[in-house]
């Protein structure tokens, strides 16, 4: 089984052993692509959210303009009322649940990220002004 970029690599056992140094780099960069795709995802959850909320508010408004005879009550604008409320809940809804996944997933690699990065042994350079740098060439 493949898992896409945007999932988490369940299939991946844990390591007893220490990582090398040039696996961490592999891995952090792996995590990266992940969580770019992680929060293009929310991003695109996000649009949908807006969407179905605005199909449940102009449902919502066309029904209660109906009942209210604000608007003559006609069977096909009812349905199409009734059908863009429901649709919106219904979008709104599993488009929430797949965002909260997606976000979960996001910090789950974000951490992961983190505690790979602290794994690296990396070299402390100290405060230098751009006078004191080498210049190439």
């Amino acid at each position: 089984m493949t898992n896409s970029p945007h999932e988490p690599d369940d299939e991946e056992p844990e390591r007893a052993i220490p990582w090398g140094e040039d696996e961490l780099r592999a891995r952090i960069l792996h995590l990266e692509v992940q969580i770019e795709g992680f929060a293009e995802s929310i991003e695109r959850c996000r649009k949908f959210i807006l969407a179905a909320k605005v199909a449940i508010g102009i449902g919502g408004i066309l029904i209660l303009a109906m009942a209210g005879g604000a608007i003559k009550l006609d069977a096909l604008a009812l349905l199409g009322a009734i059908a863009a409320l429901a649709g919106g809940i219904v979008v709104f809804g599993s488009t929430r649940s797949t965002s909260e996944q997606q976000k979960a997933a996001l910090r789950a690699a974000e951490a992961e990220r983190a505690d790979r990065i602290g794994q690296i042994d990396l070299t402390v350079v100290e405060n230098r002004d751009a006078a004191s740098l080498p210049h190439p060439g």
